[in-house]
């Protein structure tokens, strides 16, 4: 097994490195179909939920935050929880298939829904089942990776991911344009006609999973004689790199005040749906060859560019007063996603044992999924009690921040 510190913050691809999907594991392609699936289903269903409360339920602005804070904190409990399980019980298929399970046959729910508390018990469980799977799947795809090529394989998965986006969000714009026959608002028809289509792709992906993911014989090799989080088993880069993580976050507030920003300049509605649609084309595009970069190049080398980007995009959009400048802004900002998400799962893996891959995505995952309350709660502050432009400017500052400060954890390797 290697260790931590025998592979540093980049690890140098072998002569003759394969591109594309050739050479990835089996696993590793079943798990970017049933992603792919799963966000397009998620998309359907999930996305134009908050239209559903209120323009059909006529649910309060505040009821519709109270049900998106229970969620996301649900799942981010569970992302740390079900990395440590993973560990411990060596069951990292398990999990992942629970998980894609409780999503897949919960959702179908929403076309019953008539009360927000039946939608607040649908999206409760659909996040359980997210929080109970990613860890075990991002720890998955690292063991059945070589380390030179973990880079490609996640910005494979995370490329699939906004596949399915692109298409459910396509496909929802469709559906709606040809029901509604331009509609303002969103009609209980409609809804029930988008949670049926999220159906099948949903439950495709719990069956894809479950025939086609085989458990690695090396994840049978428990954990033992560990703490729940086991803090002190962690290489102190891996604890530097969560550190900058929060602190980066703490800047990149919900994508929500993006949208709200590109509302101020005047974009519709339906632009700003379609403008989103074109973000996640951008992210699926440079997912996986940012992925391959940060294999040649290293991985601390592709997130700094990321936040690089990340910091021009909020800067810019501080500045921003026309439609065309939110517009190129935003399919710039899809090159963040393309080039971060990646670079760091795999980073993650090169900094931990096998054995403790679990317990470390959940701490990742779930460190960033507590930071994102604080950083929206700070964005909304800033925005009603100075400008539109304050939180775009304070993000910008601790991107730059994060990347000074992550230039300092790498070793000798990374270049």
């Amino acid at each position: 097994m290697s260790k931590p510190s025998e592979i540093g913050l980049a690890e140098k691809t072998s002569e003759g490195q394969q591109v594309g999907l050739r050479g990835l594991d089996r696993n590793v392609k079943v798990l970017g179909v049933v992603t792919l699936l799963n966000d397009l289903s998620s998309e359907v269903a999930v996305r134009t939920l908050p239209l559903f409360l209120a323009n059909v339920l006529g649910v309060k602005a505040g009821i519709i935050g109270f049900i998106e804070g229970i969620a996301e904190s649900t799942a981010t409990l569970l992302k740390i929880t079900s990395g440590y399980l993973a560990d411990r019980l060596a069951k990292k298929k398990g999990l992942t298939l629970w998980g894609y399970g409780v999503s897949g046959f919960t959702k179908p729910l929403l076309y019953f829904a008539d009360t927000w508390g039946l939608v607040l018990v649908v999206r409760f469980l659909d996040r359980v089942g997210k929080g109970i799977r990613t860890a075990p799947r991002d720890a998955l795809i690292a063991e059945v990776t070589p380390a030179q090529d973990r880079g490609r394989a996640f910005g494979f998965n995370k490329a699939m991911d906004k596949v399915g986006a692109v298409v459910g969000l396509l496909c929802a714009a469709w559906i709606l344009f040809a029901v509604e026959s331009g509609q303002g608002t969103l009609t209980q028809t409609a809804y029930q006609l988008l949670v049926l289509l999220s159906v099948i792709p949903g439950l495709a992906a719990v069956a894809i999973l479950a025939a086609g993911v085989r458990e690695p014989a090396s994840s049978h090799v428990r954990a033992h004689g560990i703490s729940v989080l086991s803090w002190r088993s962690f290489d102190g880069r891996f604890k530097a790199f969560l550190g900058v993580v929060i602190l980066f976050t703490l800047g990149n507030s919900s994508d929500a005040f993006l949208m709200l920003r590109a509302q101020t300049v005047g974009l519709s509605t339906t632009e700003i749906f379609l403008l989103v649609a074109a973000f996640n084309l951008i992210i699926s595009l440079t997912s996986m060859p940012a992925g391959i970069l940060s294999d040649l190049l290293g991985r601390r080398r592709l997130i700094i560019a990321g936040w690089i980007i990340y910091a021009i995009v909020y800067f810019g959009f501080g500045l921003a007063t026309t439609a065309w400048q939110v517009c190129a802004l935003y399919i710039l900002y899809g090159f963040y996603y393309g080039a971060f998400q990646g670079a760091a799962s795999a980073l993650v893996a090169d900094l931990v044992p096998a054995e403790r891959r679990g317990t470390a995505y959940g701490l990742f995952n779930g460190a960033i999924g507590v930071t994102v309350f604080p950083a929206s709660l700070i964005a909304g502050l800033l925005w009603q009690w100075f400008s539109p432009a304050a939180p775009f400017f304070f993000g910008a500052a601790l991107a730059g921040l994060a990347s000074c400060l992550l230039l300092l954890i790498g070793d000798k390797s990374d270049g």
